[in-house]
């Protein structure tokens, strides 16, 4: 429970400083890795390396499920 109102007033404080962006909508040139869409990439790496991960663990599971079938 304590868990939840931390996440929750944690959320409440940020929504509250986006709230008070004074920009008036400036448009500005994309610097970083939003220049070349470069997030794009970085964004597919790191989501095949998370997939790759949850199906290795998914993988592992099963035989340790069939480990502990065997020796029962």
């Amino acid at each position: 429970m304590k868990q939840l109102i931390v996440t929750l007033i944690v959320l409440f404080v940020q929504l509250m400083a986006r709230a008070q962006d004074s920009t008036k909508h400036v448009t500005q040139t994309p610097t970083g890795l939003g220049a070349g869409n470069k997030i794009y990439v970085v964004l597919a790496v790191a989501v095949t390396i998370l997939v790759g991960l949850i199906l290795y663990v998914i993988r592992l599971d099963g035989k340790i499920s069939k480990l502990e079938k065997q020796s029962s």
